[in-house]
């Protein structure tokens, strides 16, 4: 089985366009580069990796793209278009023709507007999306599970991706918000095709959450979608807020060793493949 990251990222902040991140973060704000990856992906023998946009700038996915060019090990790059100028359907054209170019990943969780992934304006994305077989990571909340459904069911043909669980805020735990975030994600699993990504969940709570806790949600997760809709990620570096990769990997392989060997080959690999045709 090759081992696949399905969700990480690289960045240079002397860039400019990381408008998210502060500016004198000790883990954030440094530049991370293949170099400082390659050692824990051969430690860990994870294979090949997606690395995901981090910029709303088609600046940045061209940035992605020449590190990709250069990096064996990152199998397909998810970058970022406009969806508020419809001309950039020429510039997804063009990416489309990068042979790791696979999607894009609009920023819905910093856009104040909950119901912007309904807006007319930005209906010409999805459908473009959908005539180039490009992959649509959602990145949002729980507060966003409603509107995805919609968009998704929308759009039936779109190959879609719920990042990071949708983010359940496990820093304000309780049963009624678990209950109304798995309500949502089932409703998700059930009346779409979309997959999963276990990832970004430890970040969401104030302090490195209680295994247990997690498991909660991860196993939700894989009980609603099933292993083959469900990929791993690291996250990292945003991760490393929390742990490093290695202590993340190690939890998740630690929640899912319930799992039959060919449901763990698929959420540690397999799913991340078919989903971004690596």
């Amino acid at each position: 089985m090759t081992r696949i990251d399905a969700h990480h990222h690289f960045w240079h902040p002397a860039r400019g366009d990381y408008g998210w991140m502060p500016a004198d973060d000790p883990i954030l704000s440094r530049p991370y580069c293949p170099e400082d990856l390659a050692p824990t992906l051969h430690d860990t023998g994870i294979a090949q990796t997606v690395l995901v946009q981090a910029a709303p700038t088609v600046g940045e996915t061209e940035y992605l793209l020449g590190i990709a060019d250069s990096t064996p090990y990152v199998a397909a790059v998810v970058g970022w278009i406009d969806f508020e100028d419809s001309s950039q359907i020429s510039t997804l054209e063009r990416l489309a023709r990068h042979p790791k170019f696979v999607g894009v990943r609009p920023m819905i969780q910093d856009i104040p507007d909950v119901d912007w992934m309904l807006k007319p304006s930005v209906q010409w994305a999805y459908e473009a999306l959908v005539d180039l077989d490009l992959t649509f990571d959602c990145l949002g909340f729980p507060r966003h599970q409603a509107n995805f459904l919609t968009l998704l069911q929308r759009y039936p043909d779109l190959r879609a991706v719920l990042d990071h669980c949708l983010k359940p805020q496990l820093s304000t735990h309780s049963e009624a918000q678990f209950r109304d975030w798995a309500e949502g994600m089932t409703r998700l699993a059930e009346g779409t095709s979309a997959c999963c990504k276990l990832s970004g969940v430890v970040t969401e709570a104030d302090d490195m959450p209680d295994e247990a806790l997690v498991k909660r949600y991860t196993d939700h997760v894989i009980a609603a979608f099933g292993p083959e809709r469900v990929m791993w990620g690291s996250d990292w570096p945003v991760a490393r807020l929390r742990c490093e990769y290695t202590d993340w990997l190690s939890m998740a392989e630690r929640l899912t060793a319930d799992q039959t060997k060919n449901a763990r080959e698929r959420i540690f690999g397999g799913t991340a493949a078919a989903f971004y045709r690596i």
